[in-house]
């Protein structure tokens, strides 16, 4: 049985090289990075020399780097702690953002008396800009706007440029998940006003379990989890040296194959598209996935012409054909619920039609296309 993976939108393939470096760490430079001595210190080295070296390739301060274990408590700092330490009062998200931040905001208003806007969507997955700027105007509340830069099950992008220029003028504090945009785009934080980010070393070809918050110098921002004085005191606990190397090794990977890879992936992303359009009738793209120059390069998420009765085995049917792919989020499936995404985008009709989101790496190849388009239009003519 042939083997496909595209689900790389949840998580991605190591690069042999991360796997090589991480080794090395693991076998040679075990010691505790807050030790003193000799083994402690060769520790330290790497995780310093790893934070400099991300900094770098994002165009900002390496005290402005600091380790996590991942996306979800890199967001989960940045709002909490905006909301306990800088007299945040007021925060203005969108009902399609990843859950990281959304049950993050939900848990924040549930326990005190912050205020919490919705800015509108339109159909094609676009946040209503206009819509942004007059819940800006409509308070002069400390306010923290927390917008995703790409959306991870319909691939939109955020004009972040915009968003930060609209926030600055309001001054208001801004926040965006970047997990599926890091080591994807090339992105220079410097020229962004955004005051923090949340990164995911898994996303391009790095470990699971770290990743890394940005947080703009003297924001005031104060730790989440407490303990020793690790990470500049905004993160308690013993860094994991390995992963923090491998993520380091990762992204400068990232960046230096970064032109040549997304050409290739997006040739790959428009190839799908084309046969999609060809082979299966009905089908439709959701939000502007099929449209490289509004969406990223890296996923497509199709509605399906198939009843209601197939489309409740269709991810069974194509595992069982050796093809990974994703109804929606990794972190929400099994959970039995429908996207929260497309809820906000699609027609009461096409909800109740099955989409799937297929995303892509430098490791896939138009043959693998060909098999699950060849696939998929079976099961939908049968």
């Amino acid at each position: 049985m042939q083997k496909v993976y595209f689900d790389s939108a949840a998580t991605t393939q190591l690069r042999p090289e991360v796997i090589e470096k991480m080794t090395t760490v693991l076998r040679e430079d075990y010691g505790n990075p807050s030790s003193t001595h000799g083994f402690g210190r060769s520790a330290k080295n790497h995780i310093e020399q790893a934070r400099k070296n991300i900094a770098k390739y994002l165009g900002v301060k390496a005290s402005e780097i600091i380790f996590t274990s991942g996306g979800t408590e890199a967001d989960n700092l940045a709002l909490n702690s905006a909301v306990r330490d800088l007299g945040v009062r007021r925060i203005i998200t969108s009902k399609i953002e990843h859950h990281a931040v959304l049950h993050t905001v939900q848990e924040i208003q549930l326990h005190t008396d912050i205020d919490v806007c919705y800015v509108d969507i339109e159909s094609n997955g676009v946040v209503d800009y206009k819509h942004l700027e007059k819940l800006l105007e409509d308070s002069s509340a400390k306010t923290l706007v927390s917008l995703m830069h790409v959306n991870n099950e319909v691939g939109t992008i955020l004009d972040i440029e915009r968003v930060g220029a609209l926030c600055k003028s309001h001054e208001a504090l801004f926040h965006s998940d970047m997990v599926q945009s890091i080591g994807h785009l090339d992105v220079n934080l410097n020229q962004l006003e955004v005051d923090f980010t949340a990164v995911s070393a898994h996303k391009f070809h790095g470990p699971k379990g770290v990743g890394f918050a940005y947080i703009k110098k003297n924001s005031g921002l104060k730790p989440l989890i407490y303990g020793g004085e690790q990470e500049r005191g905004y993160r308690g606990g013993t860094e994991g040296v390995h992963n923090i190397v491998g993520m380091d090794e990762a992204l400068r990977l990232a960046y230096e194959h970064m032109d040549e890879e997304k050409l290739y992936v997006s040739n790959l992303k428009q190839y799908f598209v084309d046969q999609l359009k060809t082979q299966i009738a009905g089908v439709k793209f959701n939000a502007n996935c099929c449209d490289l120059e509004h969406s990223t390069y890296t996923l497509i998420n199709v509605c399906l012409p198939i009843s209601q009765e197939k489309a409740g085995i269709l991810l069974f049917q194509l595992d069982i054909k050796g093809i990974a792919c994703s109804k929606g989020s990794a972190c929400q499936s099994g959970s039995g619920k429908g996207s929260h995404v497309l809820a906000e985008i699609l027609s009461d009709e096409d909800m109740q039609k099955p989409s799937v989101r297929f995303s892509f790496s430098k490791y896939n190849t138009k043959e693998e296309v060909d098999y699950v388009i060849e696939v998929l239009k079976e099961f939908v003519e049968n």
